[in-house]
């Protein structure tokens, strides 16, 4: 059994009803979860006018990380098809993005997948919500908490 951290955002459309429609569909597939409180945020990495809404959450699962990462692309197309990036390859506006930030302590590099999120040290939305629900998860290669890694972006 594996304890999965991931996060849910938005940035268009009504932001809360995407957020709990998306967390409602987790909850469907992986089953009882802890969620974190509400972040909102600028875009990280493009240029909008339109903020995130961003809340993790945590769940077990007996079920591979790749496995994991399949279903949580499936409650993303189920609530908007839209593309995450533009044209360029750049990242561009979602009505829901969900990424698994973390996987107990564990390490993956796959051409899929890399955990933990590799710019987890940066986003204040992820780490907010990771050191409330986890303030005892250190990041498997920096050693740090969420809590510290927040307190350097301070």
């Amino acid at each position: 059994m594996a304890f999965y951290l991931i996060n849910l955002g938005s940035n268009l459309g009504d932001r809360r009803l995407n957020l709990s429609r998306a967390m409602r569909a987790v909850g469907a597939e992986f089953g009882d979860f802890e969620m974190s409180h509400v972040v909102e945020s600028e875009p990280w990495g493009f240029d909008s006018t339109n903020s995130f809404l961003n809340v993790g959450m945590a769940f077990n699962s007996d079920l591979p990380p790749e496995e994991v990462l399949g279903r949580l692309q499936r409650v993303e197309r189920s609530i908007s098809p839209a593309p995450h990036r533009d044209a360029s390859g750049g990242y561009a506006d979602r009505v829901i993005d969900i990424d698994i930030v973390a996987v107990d302590r564990e390490i993956i590099d796959t051409p899929s997948l890399r955990v933990p999120h590799p710019n987890l040290a940066e986003r204040r939305f992820f780490l907010e919500p990771l050191a409330e629900l986890a303030p005892g998860w250190t990041h498997p290669e920096s050693g740090l908490t969420a809590a510290q890694m927040l307190a350097r972006l301070r």
